[in-house]
């Protein structure tokens, strides 16, 4: 780097949405550059305006200098525009869902960058997409790309990971989530229904070493999670982006998620409200644990956090991912498709985020 970037820059694809403006202020409160992508220019300039003391509105690509935040007006229906926001910049994170539609534009622009692409998708066939599409072509470019780091996928694969220890395999994966109640994001309920979509109202099981779709609805069951939750009645198979990031390192046949039924009715009704924020981070009142349990043989390990705000923690988790990426702090060689389990320290890496007061480690 130059004098003018000795500040490493990131890109923040849908930097004005729920998630992404929390992203914007983790990369702003480690000192990291940014430049604030996204379709509407006038959400940007607020956006700007908002992250005060560290904001540099203006929409022309310009020199960074400094810590701040730089606005490019971009779509994924401009691949030319998508280009322009990128240059210069060290990484780009996604914030913007649905991921079916961003995720393979900004893909596509970060290739040509040649920098590493993160996301925050929880989307099971976006992720899944991602895989599939991208592992031969970024490992040829010898360009990282990173789904799925979020509270949803990479947050579970890590607990995974660190649960496993020194074994290579497992019989079982098991993650549940216990969420004090879930008011989805608008992008969240457009995911779910092009989700829903997608996969012609079915739902998705991680089972024999292979995403299976059916119809039939999904069973109850009982969890019982760390104190003081104690048992919760969930819903057994309430599948999430752990099935796509889990099995891509680990061999493994079964990876269940699980979701206390509260929060399940809550996602899926249509009165629930937005997140409300009630703290100066801008988090919700949301609490929550999520509890993994691996199994080979008769053996079990088990792994367990709790925070605050399943929208907030997501801004600590991929804000970490780029920082340890752009830093060399990964296993292997870093480039392809690879989950946050694969590529990180597991231990070391939830160390690092309790560090930051953002999770408990439970066990």
């Amino acid at each position: 780097m130059d004098v003018a970037t000795a500040v490493p820059t990131v890109a923040v694809f849908g930097a004005y949405g729920h998630t992404g403006r929390f992203v914007v202020r983790e990369l702003l409160d480690r000192g990291l550059a940014v430049v604030a992508i996204g379709r509407d220019a006038d959400k940007l300039r607020s956006l700007a305006t908002d992250m005060a003391g560290t904001a540099m509105a203006g929409e022309d690509v310009g020199t960074m200098s400094g810590q701040g935040v730089e606005i490019r007006p971009a779509s994924v229906d401009d691949p030319a525009s998508l280009d322009r926001a990128l240059s210069g910049a060290q990484a780009v994170i996604n914030c913007a869902g649905p991921f079916a539609t961003t995720a393979a534009p900004v893909i596509e622009a970060a290739l040509r960058a040649g920098i590493p692409y993160v996301d925050v998708a929880a989307e099971i066939e976006a992720n899944a997409d991602t895989f599939a599409h991208y592992a031969d072509r970024a490992r040829a470019a010898g360009v990282l790309i990173v789904p799925a780091m979020a509270f949803y996928g990479g947050l579970g694969d890590v607990l995974a990971t660190a649960a496993m220890g020194d074994w290579t395999k497992a019989d079982e994966v098991h993650i549940a989530y216990a969420l004090s109640h879930w008011h989805p994001t608008e992008g969240t309920r457009a995911a779910g229904r092009i989700s829903r979509s997608r996969r012609g109202g079915r739902r998705a099981v991680y089972t024999n070493g292979r995403l299976e779709y059916r119809d039939d609805a999904p069973p109850t069951a009982e969890w019982t999670f760390p104190d003081p939750l104690g048992t919760q009645p969930v819903i057994a198979e309430f599948t999430m982006a752990d099935v796509v990031t889990v099995p891509s390192h680990v061999p493994v046949p079964e990876v269940r998620t699980y979701m206390t039924a509260t929060a399940a009715k809550d996602v899926v009704s249509s009165d629930a409200p937005p997140p409300s924020p009630v703290d100066e981070r801008g988090r919700s009142d949301q609490t929550f644990v999520v509890d993994v349990v691996v199994r080979t043989g008769d053996e079990e390990r088990r792994a367990s956090v709790s925070g605050q705000d399943i929208y907030a923690v997501t801004a600590p988790l991929v804000v970490e991912a780029v920082e340890r990426i752009l830093s060399g702090r990964v296993r292997g060689d870093a480039v392809g498709v690879v989950s946050a389990g694969a590529l990180f320290d597991a231990a070391d890496f939830l160390s690092a985020l309790k560090a930051s007061d953002c999770l408990e480690l439970l066990q």
